[in-house]
């Protein structure tokens, strides 16, 4: 398989307009993330565990919104204390393959007919990413407030009951026509899209999680080191080691992230592991995990090896934890290209002028 080139700046419209998308993400509901670095005092104040996800209505959202404002921890590397910029897993995966890769992609989603809606189709717009499959509806758009603290760790609050969403039915095979790659996130309140989803590229399932697993037809499995281990759960050894090898039996690419110690791998009977790449600096950690998968997959369609396809993700997701918010900054995406470089990984030679970082 090969990568499409992206063209910069002006040019950038002609690839999202690119017809059949290389790699096309399924995500149900769009959600724009605020993402703000705030003191323990505010962290005190919400129900939950630190660190977690925790459900919000929309009150309760406007609420701590309104909070944050008094509460922000001044950061010199940051424009801005709150960055707003469409969010969850598969959004940011396919934004950063698009952005920092130029690979051709584009998104299953549907958006409300709000100024969230809008500003999620224009950052996803603006990023290269093909639109042509987006949804409109009549409605709220998802929205989630991303409370970072001064570790980098962050404590997330979607709203998400409302929000409008593709429905299963509304699948076409028009919508996967062309592409070669799917990547979903698993959860429970979308397991009906996933299915509809494979049942259109491949076939069809009754059950979640496991079964989808089981089914030999996921090609390629990311979880962080904590979504792993949960798959093992009641069993003797639930190690992240552990957790790749039940990983590995089901599918052809198995992946373990492991935060600031890297990642292991596992593909037929190879297994590798890889340290993080690049010097500790993280002020977010918001989409460490998804702009890793947008790397490795680079890898995969670049046809690097399974360790290469790993550093490349560890380059990626290093990347984005350099300042606040799940998108890589010009900056940060110079490091990025610069760290791929040190080790010895392709970058496309339109990026190559681009390299100034020092």
């Amino acid at each position: 398989m090969g990568v499409e080139a992206l063209p910069r700046n002006g040019d950038i419209a002609s690839v999202a307009a690119c017809p059949h998308p290389l790699i096309l993400g399924l995500q149900p509901a769009a959600l724009i993330d605020h993402v703000a670095r705030v003191d323990w005092s505010l962290l005190d104040q919400i129900p939950g565990d630190r660190g977690g996800s925790i459900p919000v209505a929309i009150q309760e959202l406007q609420h701590i919104l309104g909070e944050v404002k008094t509460h922000l921890l001044a950061s010199p590397d940051d424009t801005s204390p709150v960055r707003t910029i469409a969010g969850d897993s598969v959004a940011s995966a396919i934004r950063g393959l698009s952005a920092n890769f130029g690979v051709s992609c584009g998104i299953i989603v549907a958006y409300g007919d709000d100024k969230e809606g809008r500003l999620f189709v224009s950052n996803m717009g603006s990023s290269g990413v093909n639109l042509s499959r987006l949804r409109t509806k009549k409605g709220p758009t998802g929205q989630c407030v991303c409370l970072v603290d001064a570790l980098g760790n962050r404590t997330m609050l979607p709203c998400l009951s409302s929000a409008v969403k593709v429905q299963a039915d509304e699948l076409t095979k028009e919508d996967f026509r062309g592409s070669k790659w799917l990547v979903m996130r698993y959860g429970i309140f979308n397991i009906e899209v996933i299915q509809a989803a494979i049942q259109i590229m491949i076939r069809n399932f009754r059950s979640p999680l496991l079964q989808l697993l089981e089914s030999r037809d996921i090609d390629l499995c990311f979880a962080n080191e904590d979504e792993a281990m949960e798959l093992l759960r009641g069993e003797q050894n639930t190690d992240p080691e552990a957790a790749l090898e039940f990983l590995a039996k089901h599918c052809n690419w198995a992946v373990v992230t492991l935060g600031p110690n890297g990642c292991i791998a596992k593909h037929g009977k190879e297994t590798v592991r890889v340290p993080a790449i690049g010097e500790a600096k993280a002020t977010d950690a918001t989409g460490a995990g998804d702009l890793f998968a947008s790397g490795f997959l680079y890898g995969l369609v670049k046809g690097l090896s399974l360790e290469e396809c790993c550093k490349v993700g560890t380059c990626s997701g290093g990347s984005v934890v350099r300042s606040l918010g799940g998108e890589v900054t010009p900056e940060n995406r110079q490091w990025m290209y610069k760290q791929m470089q040190i080790n010895g990984l392709p970058v496309h030679p339109q990026l190559m002028p681009q390299l100034a970082y020092k």
